[in-house]
């Protein structure tokens, strides 16, 4: 436990120490991904989109638990590629002018992004960026 508030402190931290629009984004992510679902809990996507968004956080938290923030935390988003791909059966369905489908819609193009920023950084970190993204200090590399 102590392992994991420990990385949770450290992925708080490198989250504070990004420019500020990329906190702003941060910040769209969790609201999209964790708050949003309670909106509409009694609706399957959002019970999905809520558990994938848990369980790439404690992928993350586990990764960052054994080698700190690195690149290769984007890989805590992986769980998307199979919510998306999901949520993607689910569009014919959907009204898109209800709130609940424009948060889907919102869910969808945010996580698609953000995997493609986070497949970009795992590429760099296989490529030899493996440095930590933050020093012990708290600083941005």
């Amino acid at each position: 436990m102590y392992c994991m508030l420990n990385a949770m402190k450290d992925l708080m931290r490198a989250i504070r120490t990004l420019h500020p629009l990329w906190q702003v984004w941060v910040l769209l992510l969790m609201a999209l991904n964790f708050a949003g679902p309670l909106f509409y809990f009694d609706r399957i996507e959002a019970i999905y989109t809520f558990w994938a968004g848990m369980l790439g956080a404690g992928i993350g938290l586990t990764l960052i638990s054994f080698q700190g923030v690195t690149r290769l935390a984007g890989i805590m988003h992986a769980p998307w590629f199979c919510l998306l791909y999901y949520l993607w059966g689910r569009l014919p369905g959907l009204d898109l002018q209800t709130p609940f489908g424009l948060w889907l819609a919102a869910v969808m193009v945010c996580n698609a992004v953000s995997l493609v920023i986070d497949t970009v950084d795992v590429i760099r970190y296989l490529r030899g960026e493996r440095a930590p993204l933050i020093d012990s200090t708290g600083c941005e590399v």
